[in-house]
């Protein structure tokens, strides 16, 4: 507890832009040391001083102590429609945070030792969208994915990168988003999106945890595969966009459809073979005119009011469940065993004690608590 008070007391002075010597003038010490002492864990806070830092940044006693919440770690990546509210996802980062929290620290309450090895690409902002696609590939073949990688490719991300992938009910106008904590890297689906976008969303921000040390996503980005931002922001998504497209629909698998097309309507080709890929049209669309397929006859004969293709039949989607099912035993497991209380666990997970009885059951956990 204490090593956690010290990070967030340094975290909460950095972010006022304090020095170490006027936030000690602020508590009465008599120099800099006693403060620099317990932001490096070498001495504990006292009550009183608790007491203090509370007044000193008007904040709640939670923000020192609550160990199922982010505070002043976690780097987001958010991918939001540019027309939604302004800071619509910002508002939803601190609940995403808690979930994520909740996770890591049920997790080491139950003795799950975290990863301490993070794989990556070779890849910067001074790489070729060729570059971009030829890892792609390469990876799809490495995590053999197959010739429809996006069947296989959740399992693939929570085995290889020992990822947390979260199917949340996030705002509308929020797709989705990427958190990267050491030893944990996390994310966020919105499940109430179309099938084709949820598997774009993941092969997208797989491409960022994978590319995080290197280039850093900004912390929000638009949906749309014609990104407009700016300099290396606008390089680093474009290589997103390009690796998640070429990651999820293989040249190798995609040629011979291509080949055999023939003389059917580009639009009617592009919504039937989209759906065999279990992705939208849009994102097809997109992935041949980088591999520089399309002609100038076909891009003039595509009409984007045609391209109804979002993964597979609408008939055929089954919206996924809410959170996932390793994050739901923990939170199970932590009740089942007194390690957490029902109202505390139905506060983190933002639902009402019923609603926490039910997701227990669609996961066909029993419910560890009478209603």
């Amino acid at each position: 507890m204490s090593d956690l008070i010290a990070r967030r007391l340094k975290y909460a002075r950095e972010a006022k832009g304090w020095t170490q010597a006027e936030l000690s003038k602020k508590f009465g010490f008599k120099d800099r040391q006693t403060l620099a002492a317990i932001e490096a864990g070498q001495r504990k806070m006292t009550a009183d001083e608790l007491v203090r830092a509370i007044d000193i940044f008007k904040l709640d006693l939670d923000f020192f102590t609550d160990s199922f919440r982010l505070v002043g770690e976690g780097s987001f990546n958010w991918r939001a429609d540019p027309r939604a509210a302004a800071g619509l996802h910002t508002n939803f980062e601190e609940k995403a945070g808690r979930w994520i929290a909740t996770y890591r620290q049920l997790g080491e309450d139950q003795g799950v030792t975290p990863t301490v090895l993070h794989k990556h690409l070779p890849l910067n902002v001074r790489h070729t969208f060729e570059d971009a696609m030829a890892a792609a590939e390469a990876l799809g073949r490495e995590w053999q994915l197959g010739d429809r990688p996006a069947q296989k490719l959740e399992q693939a991300v929570e085995h290889e990168l020992g990822a947390l992938i979260l199917y949340v009910d996030a705002p509308a106008g929020v797709s989705g988003a990427a958190c990267q904590l050491p030893g944990m890297s996390t994310i966020l689906i919105n499940r109430n999106e179309p099938e084709g976008r949820r598997h774009f969303d993941l092969a997208h921000e797989c491409f960022h945890l994978l590319t995080w040390e290197q280039m850093a996503p900004e912390h929000t980005e638009s949906i749309e595969t014609s990104y407009r931002g700016k300099g290396k922001h606008k390089r680093i998504e474009q290589l997103a966009n390009i690796f998640a497209s070429a990651l999820l629909m293989p040249e190798r698998a995609l040629n011979p459809l291509w080949q055999a097309r023939g003389e059917e309507n580009i639009n009617r080709w592009l919504n039937r073979t989209a759906s065999a890929f279990l992705v939208s049209a849009q994102a097809l669309r997109y992935r041949l005119k980088n591999l520089g397929w399309l002609s100038k006859a076909d891009e003039l004969d595509i009409q984007d009011t045609a391209l109804i293709a979002n993964g597979r039949p609408q008939i055929e989607q089954r919206k996924p469940r809410l959170f996932n099912e390793d994050f739901v035993r923990r939170v199970q497991k932590a009740i089942e065993n007194g390690d957490l209380s029902v109202r505390r666990a139905a506060s983190l997970l933002d639902c009402t004690v019923e609603d926490l009885a039910d997701l227990f059951r669609d996961y066909g956990f029993p419910v560890p608590f009478d209603l």
